[in-house]
């Protein structure tokens, strides 16, 4: 793992975010995300949420981001990941997207969250998932 992330690219994360922010869909919930991840490369990848008439058909911003990353680069491991929504307070990712960020984190790369007007704090990723269910766990036995 890279050094922890500095304040230039928590910078980025969060312009990033903001950017994703700007162009969510959220006509159901009124509650817009903005997301984005950064790899171990130094790479920045944002998403937005988009919801859907038949809530479970959405999209979170996490998993939009992520989606950016594969689509345009392949696998890549994250360093960080950052969620911001545009209310004063700060959301932390969905169960089901910190099982999705699960797949390209490792345990002390850091999540942050943000709000409107409120700066971002972080933790490492194992405090959101400790224990995590992973590919590791689907490794077969050797005889």
């Amino acid at each position: 793992m890279k050094e922890p992330v500095d304040q230039y690219d928590l910078k980025r994360l969060l312009r990033a975010a903001q950017e994703g922010l700007a162009h969510a869909y959220a006509p159901y919930s009124g509650f817009p995300v903005g997301a984005a991840v950064l790899t171990v490369a130094g790479e920045v990848f944002a998403g937005c949420n988009v919801e859907n008439a038949a809530y479970p058909l959405g999209l979170c911003a996490e998993a939009a981001a992520l989606g950016s990353m594969v689509s345009t680069v392949g696998h890549r491991r994250l360093r960080a990941a950052l969620v911001l929504i545009a209310r004063p307070a700060r959301a932390w990712p969905c169960g089901g997207c910190r099982q999705r960020l699960q797949e390209f984190m490792e345990a002390e790369a850091m999540v942050y969250a943000a709000g409107f007007d409120l700066g971002p704090i972080g933790v490492p990723f194992a405090q959101l998932l400790p224990r995590a269910f992973g590919g590791h766990d689907l490794a077969r036995p050797t005889p």
